[in-house]
């Protein structure tokens, strides 16, 4: 089995021995008079987190966690410190070394009366975690001139361990898989995130000390899969959601069928669906249904105008006939890929639903689902970017028997488009980077309490459909996260970039309220940094290259919010709109060496906008000091601002250090008399 069913066998807690002994590395464990041979069969004490050339966090406790025999004392060592446990009835213990400065390599070493684990080469420094969706997994060997920056790589002082993608629909105790701390190098570098190990790299130049660099990202996420369970249900967005996510741990046919209900009440109220319209039903369908070609595919290459460039959703159906003896047997439904997410049915029941392009889909039947005669299959699929659809040919979607025979579902599919205006339907909660904790439980619980400086967070283009709940969400992120690993954690949030074509008028748009989502949620926290990206895109590529300054400014907001340095974190940050006469004032802060417009005599972006939507309208802007006067016709009924508001912007106001003035809209208050301003 693989995809959904495969993710609820995931158990930690009765398990954790196993799992300890499973996701880490050979290390150096030995029992006391034991042979090697002996020894080698043994699990390590310490928590995979814990081995060679491991960086820990300096000027804060160490925590350090692994298992042992049950009521076993543990003492571990390092640099001359010593700290005890003993293991409760599961096996688990944590002993906590004293705080420690910058320096190594030292040895960390944990001893019972049976056995001894040594780890080499460990560091004490800082270590930050980098997390997000595709634009931080995005690999050094991607971005501008990798070929050089590979090759140049070489720092003993940067530690790299990248965390396993892993989605569980339970908190795990370690990795699904081993991992590795390793100093970077050419070969290292090359496929750690770019974001991460360039910040780290700029960042050294000022704060001289050891860094340790943890990459747990998984392109496509939403930033619900990388928040805990207790987190999301405190939004109270999800109760539902989640009490399926909780059946689906021990039943997950049945916590199907419950999902399935779910969507169907979504798509019984979306907009634009008459009533009585379940495409899903065995019964005879509404609506206009086509021929599919045989092939299947990706529905923008099949020559159908209304699929050519098309982003949304796409109902499939097929029906197979079945003797009585095949509708006897357990099945299992085999579908091909679908890009990129499918919600199936079969015979009117919810059967699965699985994010991702790349495997196919494996779902176990109900007993007593199938029958004799005409069977139905209904596929639903939802795509929003690039080629969608359910993968082919035909012949690979068949129903799997007990017996071992099967029944291909090679016959005509038919298919149906939705339109736009039904939206986005809701993701089953077990997805991985779709789903509700997901990713928190694989790849975020596993870390456990390590130590940590600081967080970097790159996310959203996942989530700007529903941008209006993102700060809400963003918040539970940080909550969630501080609880973990500390309560002043510092989190530095990217801003997403520009990306898609340049506006020719003012509009509405999904990326800019994304982006002003992640400014206020950044505004009203001391210990989180927005850094600002909004020149750093590419209209043609979702996937930024210059990964390279982006780094540094994560580096220069590092710098100013966690070290105290005396730098502007960013650019210029907007103050206050206010009026003054037939025009308005825009008044910057954190503005380095004053704000420049590139390419004309003033900056270009500005709108000036009335209280209703599509009010907006371009303005002439005009630098003074650290003040932009903008100036329309209509501008004294203006009742607010905006500025680079568009998917993809073009944005021209800057300071002197160059760097950029983010994406904003401010109200308009008056403003008193003022024999600066212009």
């Amino acid at each position: 089995m693989s995809g959904a069913i495969a993710l609820a066998t995931r158990r930690w807690p009765a398990l954790v021995l196993a799992c300890l002994a499973a996701a880490a590395l050979p290390v150096g464990v030995a029992a006391a008079g034991a042979t090697p041979a002996v020894a080698q069969q043994q699990a390590p004490l310490m928590h995979a987190l814990f081995q060679d050339h491991a960086v820990l966090q300096r000027d804060q406790p160490i925590r350090v966690w692994g298992v042992a025999a049950p009521g076993e004392a543990v003492t571990v060592e390092l640099a001359g410190k010593r700290a005890s446990a003993r293991a409760g009835g599961d096996g688990r213990w944590q002993a906590q070394l004293p705080a420690m400065k910058a320096g190594g390599p030292h040895t960390l070493t944990a001893r019972t009366a049976a056995a001894r684990q040594s780890v080499a080469d460990v560091m004490v420094g800082d270590v930050w975690l980098c997390s997000g969706q595709s634009n931080m997994e995005l690999q050094v060997w991607r971005t501008l001139d990798a070929r050089a920056e590979i090759a140049g790589a070489g720092n003993e002082r940067i530690r790299l361990l990248t965390v396993p993608q892993s989605g569980s629909v339970e908190p795990q105790a370690t990795f699904s898989s081993p991992v590795q701390w390793r100093p970077v190098d050419p070969e290292s570098v090359r496929d750690f995130s770019a974001a991460c190990y360039y910040f780290a790299r700029e960042l050294q130049k000022s704060v001289d000390v050891p860094m340790g660099l943890v990459s747990a990202a998984w392109g496509g996420s939403r930033i619900q899969a990388w928040t805990s369970a207790p987190a999301l249900r405190a939004t109270g967005w999800y109760d539902g959601e989640l009490d399926v996510l909780a059946r689906y741990a021990g039943d997950p046919v049945a916590a199907v069928g419950d999902w399935g209900s779910l969507w169907q009440r979504w798509w019984a109220g979306a907009p634009g669906v008459a009533a009585g319209d379940e495409p899903w039903s065995a019964g005879k369908p509404v609506g206009e249904w086509r021929q599919a070609p045989p092939q299947l595919g990706a529905w923008e290459r099949w020559g159908v105008p209304a699929l050519s460039d098309f982003n949304g959703m796409v109902w499939y159906r097929a029906t197979i006939e079945l003797t009585a003896a095949q509708a006897a047997q357990d099945a299992v439904l085999a579908l091909g890929p679908a890009d990129e997410i499918d919600m199936t049915w079969v015979n009117g029941r919810a059967v699965g639903s699985t994010y991702g392009a790349g495997p196919g889909r494996e779902y176990a039947l109900p007993p007593g689902l199938l029958r004799a005669g005409t069977n139905t299959v209904v596929v639903n699929v939802l795509d929003t970017y690039r080629d969608g659809g359910l993968g082919g040919p035909a012949s690979v979607h068949a129903l799997h028997f007990a017996d071992g025979s099967k029944a291909p579902l090679d016959g005509t599919w038919s298919y149906r488009i939705v339109p736009a205006a039904a939206g986005n339907p809701p993701r089953a909660p077990w997805q991985t980077a779709a789903g509700l904790s997901t990713l928190y439980n694989g790849m975020i619980a596993p870390l456990g309490g390590y130590g940590l400086r600081g967080a970097l967070w790159y996310q959203g283009e996942s989530n700007t459909f529903e941008h209006d709940r993102y700060a809400g969400l963003l918040r539970a992120l940080r909550r969630d996260w501080r609880s973990q690993f500390g309560a002043d954690l510092p989190l530095l949030v990217v801003q997403l970039p520009n990306y898609g074509t340049p506006p020719t008028k003012p509009g509405e748009s999904d990326w800019a309220s994304m982006r002003a989502a992640q400014r206020a949620v950044a505004a009203e926290d001391p210990r989180t940094g927005l850094v600002v990206a909004i020149d750093l895109g590419d209209r043609y590529d979702i996937h930024p290259s210059n990964k390279q300054e982006l780094g540094r400014r994560l580096a220069r907001a590092a710098r100013h919010m966690v070290y105290g340095q005396k730098i502007a974190a960013a650019g210029p940050v907007p103050l206050a709109a206010t009026r003054n006469g037939d025009a308005v004032v825009v008044e910057f802060g954190d503005a380095t060496d004053g704000l420049v417009a590139y390419g004309a005599d003033g900056p270009i972006g500005f709108e000036l906008c009335g209280a209703e939507k599509d009010s907006c309208r371009y303005a002439g802007a005009e630098i003074w000091n650290h003040r932009v006067t903008l100036r329309a016709p209509g501008a004294h009924e203006a009742t607010r601002i905006r500025y680079c508001w568009a998917d993809s912007p073009v944005c021209t106001l800057f300071d002197g250090a160059g760097l950029p003035a983010g994406p904003f809209e401010l109200p308009l208050s008056p403003m008193p008399h003022d024999d600066h301003a212009r």
